[in-house]
């Protein structure tokens, strides 16, 4: 049993806020004790020894850029764009970073083709001839501004991405979360090209609009990889009965946000994170279940440190360590283990591995 994450801001983290990945989750938050990082961004739930530690065998890791908001004083500032030239140049340095991770740490490997999946798979083998594990990093693009024109799209599937999200808010592909549109004449070329590539399409942020468009254009593999119903959260930037429909149909799989905002209308920063048990996750889950007739299209995409820490997620979970019990909370529940394996790993897994070539 191995859990796959469908989402985690870790180049960004890094580079803007200067949490290493390589420490463990206790010292950066002993790091970071009484600083602006924490009073911004909570406190850490990410590191490489928590997710080896807690069989995270595979994530998509992002490469992520906000547009600028105006403001030029605060730690992401530097990390936010103006142009899509700005854009492209930072969403490449997390690129880099994520080479230089792999190259630098036997214990990760980047994850471009069926033969580098099945590799990382094989460390996490119960067997005498099982090395170390090793974490597995997939590149997501969210946002797809940094895609300088679609055609461009081929360098960073060269460099190695293999899911693109083309929205976050408004981008020039697509309405997005809070900014409501369709897919522009770039969007539907974007699409075209990736799909000529293979790659993997995340829903995830499309306005609602652009996102039934996409559903029915886009022919290549489809996931949300960070995103809830709205039957938990009634915002755009989750997911209705019908787009979820949509996306079960197209065989699709949707990550479950364990963020308490993104599963309860009520809660806020600041309320007890009691106020949201672990209980409610698995609320999320079965309800993607039963709405679609089986377990074959959720899994999770933890969005962790994403602008929240551990305050702000699921009593029960302090980390991505513990993320396996989710698994008891479903036996719990009354899933079969064939059904906990799919939600926890088997459905992101079906959908990575078809987005990528065999070697």
């Amino acid at each position: 049993m191995i859990v796959v994450d469908g989402h985690e801001d870790i180049a960004y983290n890094v580079l803007c806020y200067g949490r290493d990945y390589r420490r463990a989750v206790r010292d950066t938050r002993r790091l970071e004790a009484g600083t602006a990082a924490v009073q911004q961004r909570g406190n850490a739930t990410l590191g490489l020894p928590d997710a080896l530690a807690g069989r995270v065998g595979v994530i998509f890791a992002t490469l992520f850029v906000a547009p600028y908001d105006g403001k030029d004083d605060q730690p992401w500032s530097k990390y936010s764009y103006k142009t899509p030239r700005e854009a492209y140049q930072l969403a490449m340095q997390q690129a880099d970073y994520y080479h230089r991770l792999a190259d630098e740490n036997p214990q990760v490997r980047l994850i471009r083709t069926q033969a580098d999946l099945d590799a990382v798979l094989a460390t996490w083998e119960d067997s005498p001839e099982t090395s170390d594990p090793q974490l597995g990093l997939a590149l997501l693009m969210e946002n797809a501004d940094p895609i300088l024109e679609p055609r461009q799209f081929e360098e960073w599937y060269e460099r190695g991405v293999r899911l693109v999200g083309p929205a976050w808010e408004a981008t020039r592909y697509c309405g997005g979360t809070g900014y409501p549109g369709p897919l522009t004449k770039l969007g539907e070329e974007l699409l075209d090209v990736m799909a000529g590539f293979n790659a993997i399409l995340d829903l995830s942020h499309m306005s609602e609009e652009a996102y039934l468009q996409a559903v029915e254009r886009y022919d290549g593999t489809i996931i949300a990889s960070h995103s809830n119903p709205r039957r938990f959260r009634n915002s755009d930037r989750h997911l209705s009965d019908l787009m979820i429909r949509l996306l079960a149909e197209r065989d699709g799989v949707m990550g479950i946000v364990l963020y308490n905002r993104f599963l309860s209308d009520d809660w806020t920063k600041g309320s007890p994170k009691s106020a949201v048990p672990l209980a409610r996750v698995v609320d999320a889950i079965d309800y993607v279940c039963q709405l679609t007739g089986s377990a074959a299209h959720v899994g999770i995409g933890t969005d962790f440190d994403g602008g929240f820490g551990t305050e702000s997620i699921p009593d029960g979970l302090d980390s991505i360590a513990d993320l396996l019990s989710l698994g008891t909370a479903l036996r719990a529940r009354g899933y079969a283990e064939a059904d906990v394996t799919a939600i926890l790993s088997g459905n992101m897994l079906r959908k990575l591995r078809q987005g990528l070539p065999v070697k």
